[in-house]
Order: structure tokens, then sequence, then C-alpha cells
């Protein structure tokens, strides 16, 4: 099988969509982009699409290929848009030639930044501000993975012909973070935050709890048997997700 395709969209629609979290939360990023106003399109041959808009000192990150933008990245295939993502390619700009300082320099600044969070060893993991942004970020790449697995991953579409529809909400207490993930006819749709009466709830107890239990460091077991983590509702539904969830190592690690 090509993984290539399906790691594409998770890295486009999942992985770079916490930009938005880390222009939020991490104050020295926040500065960094508040007076940017511009939009960097990524485009895949055969692939997935995404633009990532920075203004007003927000950020955010939409899939698909409609709309301006001031940047233009073309990618040949999947494959080379991987190997950015792994550091060993460059795109090739098709629009905003006068923009490639900010491309070399400005930019990378915040991708950075990116990979710093999501790759977490022992010592940085003991700083609570860095524990709190990986496990949002993880959170967030979780479910926003979810839907390209579903669609793409040759386990995922056996899935997705099973999966009852309904949502899911996924909850760091007390109120840190969440994100719902919605089910219909064989698709899904991610987003971050609660939604009212969803068919079914995984609560995990705090943001130390959910970092060890989104990483893989604690046993579902375990962690459900001791009230560490809470699951409710339509089971088969959270089920049929952790199978989802799973699938997700073999892409990104």
């Amino acid at each position: 099988m090509n993984y290539n395709p399906v790691k594409a969209g998770l890295n486009l629609h999942a992985v770079l969509k916490n930009l938005e979290d880390i222009v939020e939360f991490d104050r020295e990023m926040n500065e960094l982009t508040s007076s940017w106003d511009v939009s960097v399109k990524f485009i895949v041959r055969g692939g997935p699409c995404a633009t990532v808009k920075f203004s007003g000192g927000k950020c955010t990150v939409e899939p698909g290929s409609s709309g301006k933008a001031s940047i233009i990245l073309w990618f040949l295939s999947p494959a080379h848009l991987n190997r950015m993502f792994d550091g060993a390619a460059n795109p090739v700009p098709l629009k905003g030639f006068t923009k490639l300082g900010f491309l070399s320099k400005e930019f990378p600044k915040l991708t950075d930044r990116l990979s710093y969070y999501l790759k977490p060893d022992d010592e940085l993991i003991k700083n609570k501000s860095y524990l709190e942004m990986n496990t949002r970020l993880t959170l967030n790449t979780a479910a926003f993975a979810v839907p390209e697995i579903l669609t793409g991953d040759p386990v995922g579409k056996k899935i997705s012909s099973k999966i009852p529809d309904g949502t899911v909400v996924m909850r760091i207490l007390p109120s840190f973070h969440s994100v719902s993930i919605t089910f219909s006819n064989g698709a899904a749709i991610a987003q971050k935050g609660d939604t009212v009466k969803p068919s079914a709830v995984m609560e995990m107890k705090n943001v130390a709890v959910a970092n060890g239990f989104l990483n893989g460091k604690t046993d579902a077991f375990t962690a459900i048997a001791s009230g560490d983590v809470a699951i409710k509702g339509l089971i088969p539904v959270l089920d049929n997700m952790s199978l989802l969830l799973d699938r997700i190592q073999h892409y990104l690690s």
C-alpha cells in the first residue's frame, strides 16, 4: 500500500491545524504573528489542499483550495509534501515571490515551534506549559486525523460502513480542552470544542492523565478501570473510533 496520500492528508488537515492553537496560546508565537496579514495555500498534485491564513493576530487553517492566497506552494505529489514535513524537501512556489523572505525566515519559526511541541521527551514533558500544549495539540491531531483515516486507510474504510452515525466528544477536565467528531454516512467531520447532546463522551480526568493516555503511555483498560478516563453513551461509536485512532501511528511518528 502507498501510505503517502493518507499521510499527506494527515499532515495538512490534522498536523498543520495545530498552528491555530500555537498562535493563540504560545505568547512568543502570538507576538511573532500579531502583525502578519498573509495567507499560504498548499496544493498537492493528486492530493489534499489547505490554506493557512494569518490576520488580526489569529491563525486559521482550512481544507480546500478555494479563495485567494498571498502565497501558493505547489507539491508534485503527496510524497513530495510529506518529505517537506520531514524536512527533506522544499515546495515549488507558484505565487508570492516577493514574500520569499517571509517563507524562508519568519514562517519557519512557527512551523519549527509546531515540531517542538509535537515531539516531546521526558524532560520537556516535566514543564507544565509544555505538557499542556503537547496535550492540547495531541488531542487536536487525533480528532482531525479521524476523517482522513476513515476514508483513506484500508482499515478505516472497513470501519466506515460499520460505525454508527453520531457525535463523539473527547474532553480533558476540568474544562481544559475538548474536540468533537461527527460520524455520518461513512464519513466524519472534526471540530474543536464541545457539542450539544453528543452520542458518546470520553472524559480524561486532567491534563497529565490525558497526556499519558493520548500518547499511549497509559493502558486504556487500566485508565478506564481506575476512573482516570470515563466513557459513556453509544459505546460502539467509541469502540470504532478507538480503532481509527490506533491507525494514526502507522503514518505519524
